[in-house]
């Protein structure tokens, strides 16, 4: 397995970088939806069953279960599929068509949560669904991507390790905030190098992770109804919320102005450092780093259909009615 797992990971890292052009700052995206099945979850993913697999704790007769909302489901279930393990993905109705359709063709079985938490999502919901069944199943492993060191270590020796790698200095890094792997592993490697780098977080209204109140959320990908616990590993100097309106625009803007056709969370975080720096001006440019974490084809039965968004924009004006 570890052979297979090895030449996985030739597919995976050393992601480019592109300069966008903004007036008052020198901003650059790191394109993770380079990697082998298209996103930055392909780190996680196969950092925590390479290092599993080593320790042990995988073995031939295993199942594999996960909560997620897409990306890190679509890239267990791709290297569980070479890997002849059996693998169930625990995701919501939220979950885009195209991911349904490729979690069912490389999974063992898929489990779509339609049960509302009580923080208004699915999170709670899905990983009471895990918990009851490492309770009634033998030899299941969760690889549990909101508590384990591997997705930390994936972006502290490989995301981070890449951006400390691609630059003599550096000013600013900002974060999109879901399990807290990337925030907590990139934080502290780009800290290490450049200990005057200011690490902002970036996070979705309707999530708890920060301690805003929790609303519905409809753009997977980014946010938490939980605080994980990797976020106390994390450092971070400011926090940058972003309303689910403004990830839309930006993720239109991301594409018209800069050719780049990419994931909700890319355009939340592009938000937040436009809301960030604003106007603001400077003797000498910073140079700021974001991180796209994955390619906009997956959010093309939502954010990018005009149907989807008609009725996103009727649901969220019955919300504001309704609070």
């Amino acid at each position: 397995m570890l052979k297979t797992l090895n030449e996985i990971k030739k597919s995976i890292g050393n992601t480019p970088l592109k300069q966008l052009g903004l007036r008052n700052i020198n901003l650059f995206a790191k394109l993770e939806y380079h990697n082998y099945m298209g996103s930055i979850k392909d780190r996680t993913a196969y950092q925590i069953l390479a290092s599993s697999i080593s320790r042990g704790d995988i073995d031939p007769g295993v199942t594999i279960v996960e909560a997620s909302s897409g990306n890190l489901a679509v890239s267990l279930a791709a290297m569980c599929h070479q890997l002849d393990l059996r693998f169930i993905p625990v995701v919501d109705v939220n979950i885009n068509s195209m991911y349904l359709k490729m979690l069912k063709h490389f999974s063992h079985e898929v489990v779509v949560i339609d049960k509302v938490d009580c923080n208004g999502g699915y999170l709670l919901s899905k990983l009471d669904w895990i918990e009851k069944y490492q309770a009634t199943h033998d030899n299941v492993f969760w690889t549990n991507q909101y508590d384990s060191i591997e997705n930390y270590n994936a972006h502290y020796y490989g995301t981070g390790q890449e951006i400390c790698d691609s630059f003599d200095t550096l000013d600013y890094v900002f974060i999109g905030v879901g399990s807290a792997g990337t925030v907590s592993g990139v934080s502290n490697r780009v800290k290490e190098k450049f200990p005057n780098v200011k690490v902002i977080a970036v996070d979705v209204d309707g999530s708890v992770i920060f301690g805003n109140p929790p609303k519905p959320r409809h753009i997977p990908g980014m946010g938490s109804g939980r605080v994980p616990p990797l976020l106390d590993r994390a450092k971070i100097d400011d926090v940058v919320m972003v309303d689910e309106q403004e990830t839309i625009e930006h993720c239109t803007e991301l594409f018209k102005k800069h050719g780049l056709f990419v994931g909700g969370s890319s355009g939340t975080v592009y938000c937040a450092i436009k809301k960030y720096f604003g106007n603001r001006l400077f003797t000498q440019k910073p140079n700021v780093v974001f991180i796209c974490p994955d390619k906009g084809t997956a959010y093309a039965n939502n954010i990018y259909d005009e149907e989807w968004l008609n009725n996103f924009y009727m649901a969220t004006q019955l919300e504001l009615v309704n609070a």
